[in-house]
Order: structure tokens, then C-alpha cells, then sequence
């Protein structure tokens, strides 16, 4: 295989998370894509080709055909657009995939963005839509929803190591409080390990402040090759890696019901991809759908060992000044998860957190940043790793 190039990111854009009843599905696609591009410093007519990560438009809003509908609106026919969907890794991948054409060299500069608008139907429906991440015919059909699966996950968890409900609630406590900071976050309030407890079950014992919302909104990046990136950036931030797995979609293949297979994979080839560990990253943003899945994506990737990501999420060691700063944005749990945005999104947290452009949420002296999407209950994981140019 020929070397790929090295790719950076020049610019970034997002629209506020959260409902979004006055802003249609095309308006925050374009919203954020016109962030970007101002961002970038570029007049968006040197893009191109567009990546669009999308899970459920068609079941949300009515409307498929996302890559073209994009381009369209964005005036920038007639250059190849296309949509990516890997459910809730949506964005994730349609970053690997923007990354991808450049690093082999077919485009120099392209745009990636992440959309969905998930509130234009009932909660229920919306569920529906989100239960076809899973597997529909083996555990959809038969009423396991996804927070019955990620319940069945932290059940084990809880048995097997002794991860308390508390724990899990300290998850959505950190996150919520990293949201105050970010203006995009559709909760910017602070909860209690109380509040989170009290909140009521929806699959035990996950109650309601341990999952992610139903959300609308859209992300976008602008991504370069690297020399064009300096010329274009005065400080960009590169990405040094990039990787996808995948596992059994129902949870009925998996080896283990305490860690996420595709996890460990795509850590282990990013780590052996750009000769770091876990313990060279500063920052991580990962895919916290519910507040177990926190708990096992610090403990797959090898920041903590297995069992070990309940206490050390309790004592502090994941906030913003601890040993290693998770989900500075406030994570899917405080910003909010439209699914299709989410990967992108958290792209988009490096490249502030890099540049020093985070405010409040800043974490100190970071240099290295991870961020981890995951589809489904597991099924696929996409992981990228950044660093800042600083005129490299």
C-alpha cells in the first residue's frame, strides 16, 4: 500500500444541539457547512467533494438522498456528494471517509458534515428508528430497545466488577457540568448524583439522566491536505489517525458482554497506527449514548482497566483536570446526540480544544486528542486521532 497523505482540519462549524422546531433538516445542514467554510477562510468553491454522515432522514424527516440535497443547497453542484450512514457512527465515519480521499490523494480539499433532525416525529417512532442500529429481526422485533441492551450491559458490568449505580450517574454528572461551557449544548445545567438517581428507570438501571436526548442539529468540518492546510490555516489540526471496526450486531454474537470489541480493535490499531498509548492522550471525546457506555469505552480503549472506569469516573480522574479529560464538549449526554452529527461534532471539539478555543470547557496544555463514535450497541467504532500543526 502506497503512503497516504497527511490531512488536516482548517475549519469547523456547528449548529446548537437540542429541538429545533423553527430550523427544517436542510437549514441546519446548511448552517453549519457555512460555519465551516467562513471558519476555513476558503469561499467553499474550492471543496471538492462533501461526505455527509446521516442515520435515519428518511424515517425522521421524509427526505434520503442527503448528498445531493447538500449540495444543492449549498450551491456547490456538480461535485460528488455523498451520504455515509453507519447509525449512530454516521459522522465518524463520514470524517474517515473525507479523510480517506484525501490522504490517497484523489482531493485536496474537501468538506465532511454530520446531520439529523430526530424531533419531527413521536418519541416512540424515533425509538423505532433508532432500534434499527441494532439487530431489528433478533432483538428489535422481540422488544429489546437500546436502552434494554445498554441495561443489559451495565447489568453485567454491575455483576461482574461491582460498578454501582452511582458510578454510572457520575457519568451524566461530569458531562453535564462540561456542557455549562459549550454555547452549542442543549443542557447547559448542572445535575446532582441525587437528581440522576431519582430520576426514574427507563430499562433498569439506566434511569433517564443516564441516557443521551433526542436531538436536532449538524456539524461540519473542512478538511486539507496538509501543505495546502498551512497555507490556508495559521494553526491546523492534523489528523494522525484514523480507524474503523466492526462486531456482531445483535449482542447475542458477542464474545463478552463487558467491553465493546470493535472498541479494542480500532484503539489498538490507532495506538499502533501512531506509535502512541493511552497514556499520551490528553483529551478523549467518546460516545457516551448512555452513561455505561462511558464507563466501557475508557476501559476498551486502556485509559483504565476493565472495571476500574466506574471509581475512576467517581474520583474525579475523567474531568477536565484529571488525569485525562473525557468528553470536555459535555459528551452525547450534555451536548445532545443527533445521531448523524454526533462523530463530527466531536471532530469539531478537537480542533477548538487544540487551537485553545474551548472557553470555559478548555483543557489545560492539551496537545493530543481522541475522539470515539460508536454505532449501534457496538456493532461499528470509529476512532481518529489529532494533534495541533502550530506551524509544523
Amino acid at each position: 500500500m502506497s503512503k497516504l497523505r497527511r490531512v488536516a482540519m482548517i475549519g469547523a462549524g456547528l449548529t446548537k444541539f437540542g429541538e429545533h422546531w423553527n430550523l427544517s433538516f436542510r437549514e441546519l445542514g446548511t448552517e453549519a457547512a457555512i460555519k465551516a467554510v467562513e471558519n476555513s477562510n476558503i469561499d467553499g468553491k474550492e471543496i471538492e467533494a462533501m461526505y455527509i454522515g446521516c442515520m435515519a432522514s428518511g424515517r425522521f424527516v421524509g427526505q434520503e438522498h442527503i448528498g445531493a440535497l447538500v449540495a444543492d443547497q449549498l450551491g456547490l453542484n456538480p461535485i460528488p456528494s455523498t451520504r455515509v450512514e453507519a447509525a449512530c457512527a454516521s459522522g465518524g465515519l463520514a470524517l474517515r471517509t473525507g479523510y480517506l480521499s484525501i490522504a490517497s490523494g484523489e482531493h485536496d480539499i474537501v468538506a465532511v458534515g454530520g446531520i439529523e433532525k430526530m424531533t419531527e416525529v413521536t418519541t416512540a417512532e424515533a425509538g423505532f428508528a433508532l432500534g434499527g442500529a441494532g439487530d431489528q429481526e433478533t432483538e428489535l422485533f422481540h422488544g429489546a430497545t437500546f436502552p434494554a441492551l445498554y441495561a443489559l450491559l451495565a447489568k453485567v458490568h454491575m455483576k461482574q466488577f461491582g460498578t454501582t449505580e452511582e458510578q454510572m450517574a457520575a457519568v451524566s454528572v461530569k458531562n453535564h457540568k462540561n456542557a455549562v461551557h459549550n454555547p452549542i449544548a442543549q443542557f447547559r445545567k448542572e445535575i446532582s448524583i441525587e437528581q440522576v438517581m431519582k430520576s426514574g428507570y427507563v430499562a433498569t438501571p439506566l434511569k433517564l439522566l443516564d441516557c443521551s436526548p433526542i436531538s436536532d442539529g449538524a456539524a461540519a468540518v473542512i478538511l486539507a491536505e496538509i501543505g495546502l492546510a498551512k497555507k490556508l490555516c495559521e494553526n491546523p489540526v492534523e489528523i494522525i489517525g484514523s480507524t474503523h471496526a466492526t462486531d456482531s450486531l445483535a449482542l447475542t454474537g458477542r464474545k463478552s458482554l463487558t467491553e465493546l470489541n470493535a472498541t479494542k480493535v480500532a484503539s489498538a490499531q490507532l495506538f499502533h497506527q501512531t506509535g502512541l498509548t493511552p497514556k499520551d492522550i490528553d483529551m478523549a471525546e467518546v460516545h457516551d449514548c448512555f452513561s455505561i457506555a462511558e464507563i466501557l469505552a475508557i476501559e476498551d480503549i486502556g485509559f483504565f482497566k476493565k472495571g476500574q472506569g466506574g471509581p475512576a469516573t467517581e474520583q474525579g480522574k475523567t474531568a477536565l483536570d484529571g488525569e485525562i479529560a473525557i468528553n470536555p464538549s459535555g459528551g452525547l449526554k450534555g451536548c445532545g446526540h443527533p445521531v448523524g452529527a454526533t462523530g463530527v461534532k466531536q471532530a469539531a471539539e478537537m480542533f477548538q480544544q487544540l487551537r485553545g478555543e474551548a472557553g470555559g470547557r478548555q483543557v489545560k496544555e492539551a496537545e493530543i486528542g481522541l475522539t470515539h463514535n460508536v454505532g449501534g450497541s457496538g456493532a461499528t467504532c470509529v476512532m481518529h486521532a489529532f494533534r495541533l500543526m502550530e506551524n509544523r
